[in-house]
């Protein structure tokens, strides 16, 4: 990735996160949601909180991001590939794992 300009990082971002916004709002809303991930301080999650942000892209013109914006969409690639490189050999529907990659806006499960 670090070879790679917003508009690629743009395009996998849109690859990646397969939740509409509508989808990923109603999925953080959830109590398997809110208990996914690392919870640094004991409040919100890193990726719920980087959920909330994504939607908040996805509603976004593309003339209207910004640097910062990119940045997140690099952030969010990064970890999706990491994430689905690791997935479990077992059934992941009600898994930690598939519930932390909805709260970065892919559905492992969805097609």
């Amino acid at each position: 990735m670090p070879g790679e300009d917003d508009e690629q990082i743009a395009s996998l971002f849109h690859e990646l996160v397969n939740l509409t916004p509508a989808e990923l709002e109603r999925w953080l809303d959830t109590e398997e949601s809110k208990a996914a991930g690392q919870h640094p301080g004991g409040g919100e999650s890193t990726g719920h909180e980087s959920g909330r942000r994504i939607v908040a892209l996805l509603r976004t013109n593309a003339r209207d991001l910004s640097a910062d914006d990119y940045a997140h969409m690099r952030k969010v690639v990064g970890y999706i590939r990491r994430h689905l490189a690791q997935r479990p050999d077992a059934d992941v529907r009600d898994t930690r794992w598939r519930h932390s990659l909805m709260n970065w806006g892919h559905d492992p499960l969805k097609t």
